[in-house]
C-alpha cells in the first residue's frame, strides 16, 4: 500500500514537472519582422524605410515619422505593438535626422548635408505615395514625433489619402508663427494629439488642437507620465506612463481603423 502511494505521488510530481517545463519552453509570440524598403522623394532623394506587416494589405497602414536627431529605430519597440493590434507600419529615416538608438539614419547619411525640418516634408509625401503604390488598400494613418508631429498636419491638409493623424508633441517648429495651426485648420480627418506633461508642451499642443477643423479630435494629457515625442510609448523612456499613453493611443486607433 505504501509503495503504491509513493509511486502515485512520484508520478504526479513528475507529471507536474514535465508540464511546467513544457510551459516554460513554449515559444513566445513572434515579433513583427521588419523589412527594409527604399522610397524616392519628388526631388530624387532616396529615402529608407522599414516595414512591419500584419501580412494583410487590406488592413490600415500607419506611417511612422521620427523626431529631430533620430531615425526609424525610434519605433523599434512601438511598431511590433501596432502590428499586434492589427496595423501595418512603415517607419522612415527622414533626411532631417541622425544617429540614435544605436542606429544610423541612412537617408541623412547618404544625403551628405544638413536638411531642415521643412526639407523632410518631401519624405513624408513619398511615404504616402509609396503606400498607395504598394498595394495597401486599407486606411493610411500618419503619425509624427516632435518636428514631424507638426509636419503631419501639413501632410493631412494636402493629401486626401490620409485618413487619420496622430501627433506626439507638436509645436510651431517650421519657421512661422502659425504655419502648423494654419494647416491644422484644414484637417478634417480624425486627430489625436498628445505631449509631455510639461505646461509648455501641453499649451503648445492645445493651440494646435484648437485649430484642428475635424469634429473628431482628442488631446490626451498624460497624468502618470509623459515624455517628448513618440518616446512616451517606450518603456526605456517613460516607464511610469507608457501603459497610460498606450491605452489612449489604442482607443483612438480602434475608433479609426
Amino acid at each position: 500500500m505504501i509503495r503504491s502511494l509513493l509511486a502515485s505521488l512520484l508520478a504526479a510530481v513528475l507529471a507536474l514537472t514535465l508540464s511546467g517545463q513544457r510551459a516554460q519552453a513554449a515559444p513566445a509570440a513572434p515579433a513583427a519582422e521588419s523589412n527594409p524598403v527604399t522610397l524616392v522623394a519628388s526631388d530624387g532623394v532616396k529615402v529608407y524605410g522599414w516595414v512591419a506587416s500584419t501580412g494583410d494589405k487590406s488592413k490600415p497602414i500607419i506611417l511612422l515619422f521620427h523626431q529631430a536627431g533620430s531615425n526609424h529605430a525610434e519605433y523599434d519597440p512601438i511598431a511590433p505593438e501596432l502590428v499586434r493590434a492589427g496595423f501595418n507600419t512603415l517607419a522612415l529615416d527622414q533626411r532631417s535626422g541622425s544617429e540614435r538608438w544605436g542606429q544610423p539614419n541612412r537617408t541623412a547619411k547618404e544625403l551628405g548635408r544638413n536638411a531642415t525640418y521643412s526639407d523632410a516634408f518631401k519624405d513624408l509625401q513619398a511615404a504616402v505615395t509609396w503606400a498607395k503604390a504598394s498595394g495597401y488598400t486599407g486606411k493610411i494613418i500618419v503619425w509624427g514625433s516632435s518636428y514631424s508631429s507638426s509636419l503631419v498636419f501639413l501632410l493631412a491638409a494636402e493629401q486626401p489619402a490620409v485618413s487619420a493623424v496622430l501627433s506626439f508633441s507638436p509645436g510651431e517648429y517650421l519657421g512661422g508663427e502659425t504655419t502648423v495651426k494654419d494647416a491644422a485648420a484644414k484637417v478634417k480627418v480624425p486627430v489625436f494629439i498628445t505631449s509631455a506633461k510639461s505646461k509648455e508642451e501641453v499649451t503648445e499642443a492645445k493651440a494646435i488642437f484648437t485649430a484642428v477643423a475635424s469634429a473628431q479630435k482628442t488631446q490626451f494629457i498624460p497624468q502618470q507620465g509623459g515624455v517628448h515625442g513618440s518616446s512616451t510609448l517606450r518603456k526605456d523612456k517613460n516607464p511610469r506612463g507608457m501603459d497610460e499613453n498606450w491605452k489612449a493611443v489604442k482607443t483612438f486607433l480602434d475608433s479609426v481603423r
